[in-house]
């Protein structure tokens, strides 16, 4: 799925191929855990996740990926170390297989994004 037309998460979750489906409802409960104050919503045909109008989190599904957003520099910064051996591009991780994602790193991430607002890249 390149672009997801639906109007919700839910929604979008069941676009998705059914083997990245518990995977990515995993992403999203651990989204939801730990980024208490955001608003869920779909951006950029994306589940997104926002604070003060802006997005910080996000994930998808691609043809070849699955995809975390991490939009906040100083996280990622702050994560170096642990980020230098993963696939990145400037603002997400790649993940080939469902199997092949970090929901620790995720969970620490997302932890680290929600202490406090910082500049979006």
């Amino acid at each position: 799925m390149v672009h997801s037309s639906a109007s919700d998460v839910d929604g979008y979750l069941t676009e998705v191929p059914e083997e990245r489906r518990a995977a990515l409802r995993k992403v999203r409960q651990l989204c939801r855990e730990e980024l208490v104050g955001f608003d869920e919503l779909m951006a950029y045909g994306m589940p997104a996740y926002e604070r003060d109008g802006a997005c910080e989190i996000a994930f998808a599904s691609q043809k070849q990926y699955i995809l975390f957003y991490l939009m906040r520099s100083d996280v990622r910064e702050a994560f170096e170390e642990r980020l230098a051996e993963r696939d990145m591009g400037k603002g997400c991780l790649r993940f080939r297989k469902s199997e092949s994602i970090d929901f620790d790193l995720l969970r620490d991430l997302l932890k680290a994004t929600a202490i406090r607002p910082g500049k979006i890249c």
